[in-house]
C-alpha cells in the first residue's frame, strides 16, 4: 500500500491539538480480512450513514477506506463495486494480518487522499466490515466532537440473526445498553484525527488495538465520551477472526452456559 504521506505518530503540531474546531472533514475506516458475507451490508449502511451527513451538514467532506487485509474471497470484488459506483470510497490491499495494522493503514491511506488530515477539525470513524452502523453515526459522532468530544465510544449488539439465542442473553445481560458505558468496540469508535495522533495512533496488534488507544487518550487526559445513540449491529459469530476478539468472547460465553442451553443452540 502507498500512502501518499510520511505523517506518522508523534508528527502532529502541537497547535492542531485540543484545537477545539469544528469538524469539516470525516474519514471512516473498515478493516476487512475474508468478509464477503458481511461486506456488503456493511458498507451499504455506510454510505447510507454517509448520506445522512452530508444532507445534515452539506460542507463536510468525507471519505470511506476499505482495508482488504490478505483477502482471498469475495471482498476484494465488493469492495471494488463501491469504489467504481461512489468516489467517496477507496480500498487499499495490504498483507499485514493484523487489525490494529489494518486499523492504522486505513487512517494513513485516507491522509494520502486528503495530503495529511491531522488537525483538530478531522474526525476519524472506525468499523469492521461485519457490522452494520445506524443512519445516525455519523451525524453523532460530529456532533458530539463539535461539542467538545476527543473520541466516542459506540455500544454494540451481536446481531439477532446470526446469535445463537442463549449467548444472546447472556451477552445483553452483562452489557445494558445505556450513555456512559464502561465498554471499548473497534467496531463503532471515532476520534479526533489529532488526538489519534497525539497518542501513538493504533497500534499493530491482532487484538485490543482499539482498548490500548483509548488508555492513552485517557491518560492524556482526551475527553472521551460513551455512548448508546449511535448503536452498531455486529456479527454475533463464536469462530474467532482474532484471538481474544469479539468472536472469541462470545464462544467463551457460550461455555460458561449449562450445558442444556448449549446442546438446544448451534454453537
Amino acid at each position: 500500500m502507498t500512502s501518499g504521506t510520511t505523517e506518522r505518530a508523534g508528527d502532529c503540531p502541537a497547535e492542531a491539538i485540543r484545537s477545539g474546531l469544528g469538524i469539516d472533514r470525516v474519514a471512516v475506516v473498515v478493516p476487512a480480512h475474508n468478509e464477503d458475507q458481511h461486506l456488503d451490508r456493511a458498507l451499504s449502511a455506510l454510505r447510507t450513514a454517509a448520506d445522512a451527513l452530508q444532507r445534515e451538514r452539506p460542507g463536510i467532506q468525507l471519505s470511506i477506506t476499505v482495508v482488504l487485509d490478505s483477502c482471498t474471497d469475495r471482498s476484494a470484488d465488493i469492495a471494488a463495486g463501491y469504489v467504481a459506483s461512489d468516489p467517496r470510497f477507496a480500498a487499499v490491499h495490504v498483507r499485514l494480518g493484523s487489525t490494529g495494522a489494518s486499523r492504522a493503514a486505513g487512517v494513513l491511506a485516507a491522509a494520502g487522499l486528503w495530503k495529511g488530515l491531522w488537525a483538530g477539525h478531522v474526525w476519524l470513524a472506525n468499523t469492521d466490515a461485519d457490522s452494520a452502523v445506524p443512519e445516525n453515526w455519523l451525524v453523532r459522532q460530529v456532533e458530539l466532537a463539535d461539542a467538545g468530544a476527543d473520541a466516542v465510544l459506540g455500544s454494540v449488539e451481536p446481531d439477532p440473526a446470526g446469535t445463537d439465542p442463549a449467548i444472546l442473553r447472556r451477552w445483553m445481560e452483562r452489557h445494558p445498553f445505556r450513555e456512559d458505558h464502561p465498554h471499548i468496540y473497534g467496531a463503532n469508535f471515532g476520534v479526533r484525527a489529532s488526538a489519534y495522533l497525539a497518542a501513538g495512533g493504533f497500534p499493530r496488534m491482532r487484538v485490543h488495538e482499539d482498548r490500548i488507544l483509548v488508555e492513552n487518550l485517557r491518560k492524556q487526559a482526551y475527553r472521551v465520551l460513551a455512548t448508546d445513540t449511535i448503536r452498531v449491529l455486529t456479527s454475533g459469530r463464536t469462530h474467532a477472526r482474532a484471538p481474544q476478539g469479539f468472536g472469541a468472547y462470545l464462544r467463551a460465553l457460550a461455555l460458561e452456559l449449562p450445558a442444556l442451553d448449549r446442546d438446544s443452540g448451534d454453537l
